[in-house]
């Protein structure tokens, strides 16, 4: 990421990256390690694009606007050429403007790019820039506040088709305006950079920021995506508008997320169904979702597909964990639907493997994160860590594809998450992973000493297991295959003290 700085009298370096080349001052701050966040926003863009095109057509024919096609009609899109009726991009954080320049450069379908900053400085630069990489055709220049900016975008033909956010901590100043100046259906691109709070040390913090109390899990990294969509849901259904996410990842040091949003008060409605309540045991830190609201069929109705909305029966958990006796932390509340779309997964797959993607300099790892979230159980929020929770036991470890392989045998579906090299995401009870461990328990006993009164793996290992796990054998569909062909998975940190950086003055 390039924050902004002064480059009235400093001496000038260059950058390149992708298509684009900037100038900026010696002390202006560039941070490599974002490329990847570029790199797969242009991925994702260029998917968008397409997607775009084929709604707008299809809507064309609906209308009757143009008349039907039988086959499929291919709009042809090309990268660095203005489209009349393209995307409308707005990079409302654009600091030297480079990625800007890149969007322009590299999406194919592009209308306009608005490139705003609140520091003159920075404007300076991106018209600089934009004049050197020889777009002022497709890049404007704009000299706001970003949030002013978008209040006064609101009317339907002032609406952005594409609005990222990247701001230096947290967006959530930004989404108010972002949820109402988007055009129907159009795209939200926002990142994160605040996981300290989001991943729980300031709870309190969270809570202030984002409106939800986060819990200090394992799975802290998927949790912050889902207290930063449920809080971009909230902001947008006062407005009757709705959230559909497409991608959301962890990387690195912060959380991306691309959302489609909509309009419909009626599906504003199902919004309490998508958000839950997450209680987690203090002493073997299993945890239990409670949904805010339920959908059920209405038996009053001759439509099928008619809804009833309702209120759950609870609470889910008693006041004591049933498995160690140790009371709950509540967290939340959470986005708790699916954070991927599978058909723009496979669509953006396309993308990312086609001659359009040749050039990125990280497209190995793209590839190799997308197809560890294409893996992932979509209909299953949260998961576990192997080594969290053999280290509550205080077993020696167990491999990761006995363990897997244990849970498949059993008929559990079972997937790692990208966001955590050791995950165990499952459909299976707590109770039977722990029963799990209680079978290598037998063949790996813990030392006598560590049985304690109080701690809870006295009290769960005290129980038999309520049938035997297969651990020799290994199912075949154990070892996904991102990890039986070697693919880039899981990132490590390139450099030491590597990070967000230090947060750009305003000049």
């Amino acid at each position: 990421m390039v924050d902004g700085g002064t480059v009235a009298s400093a001496s000038m370096k260059t950058i390149r990256e992708g298509s684009a080349e900037i100038l900026v001052a010696e002390h202006v701050f560039y941070n490599p390690v974002q490329e990847f966040n570029r790199d797969l926003s242009i991925c994702v863009l260029n998917t968008f694009s397409r997607i775009y095109q084929r709604e707008k057509l299809q809507e064309q024919q609906r209308n009757g606007t143009i008349a039907p096609d039988n086959g499929t009609v291919v709009v042809p899109l090309a990268a660095g050429v203005r489209h009349e009726s393209g995307l409308r991009i707005l990079e409302a954080l654009s600091a030297t403007g480079l990625r800007s320049i890149r969007y322009a450069k590299e999406v194919r379908g592009v209308r306009e790019v608005i490139a705003n900053d609140l520091s003159k400085s920075a404007v300076e630069s991106i018209e600089q820039n934009v004049k050197h990489n020889g777009l002022e055709n497709l890049i404007t220049p704009s000299f706001n506040d970003a949030m002013t900016l978008m209040y006064m975008s609101t009317k339907p033909d002032q609406r952005f088709t594409a609005i990222d956010l990247d701001p230096y901590g947290h967006p959530s100043r930004f989404l108010d305006g972002a949820v109402q100046s988007v055009e129907d259906g159009g795209l939200l691109l926002i990142t994160a950079t605040d996981m300290a709070v989001l991943a729980g040390n300031t709870p309190e913090a969270c809570y202030v920021k984002y409106g939800s109390v986060p819990l200090k899990t394992k799975a802290c990294h998927e949790m912050a995506l889902r207290i930063l969509l449920r809080c971009l849901e909230t902001t947008a259904t006062r407005y009757g508008r709705y959230i559909r996410p497409l991608l959301c990842i962890s990387a690195d040091f912060y959380i991306r997320v691309f959302v489609r949003i909509y309009s419909g008060q009626y599906a504003c409605k199902k919004s309490s169904s998508k958000q839950a309540m997450v209680f987690q045991c203090t002493g073997c830190e299993s945890f239990t979702l409670q949904p805010l609201g339920v959908l059920k069929p209405n038996p009053t109705e001759a439509n099928p597909k008619q809804i009833k909305f309702g209120l759950p029966t609870g609470p889910f958990v008693g006041s004591r964990c049933e498995h160690c006796n140790h009371q709950h932390h509540m967290g939340g509340p959470i986005w708790s639907a699916p954070l991927h779309d599978e058909e723009f997964l496979a669509e953006l797959a396309h993308t990312v493997e086609g001659e359009e993607a040749t050039h990125l300099t990280t497209i190995r790892r793209i590839c190799g994160t997308l197809s560890v979230i294409r893996e992932e159980l979509p209909d299953v929020p949260l998961y576990y860590t192997l080594d969290r929770l053999c280290g509550i036991l205080k077993l020696e470890s167990i491999s990761m594809l006995k363990f897997r392989s244990a849970l498949l045998h059993a008929g559990y579906r079972v997937s790692y998450s990208h966001a955590n090299r050791t995950s165990i995401k499952t459909d299976a009870p707590i109770g039977v992973l722990w029963d799990i461990l209680r079978c290598w328990h037998r063949a790996h006993p813990v030392k006598a000493d560590r049985f304690l009164e109080g701690v809870p793996l006295s009290a769960i290992l005290a129980k038999p297991p309520s049938r035997d796990y297969d651990l020799d054998e290994l199912h075949p569909e154990a070892n996904p295959p991102s990890r039986k062909e070697s693919m880039m998975r899981f990132q490590e940190n390139p450099t030491p003290h590597w990070g967000p950086g230090t947060r750009a003055t305003l000049m």
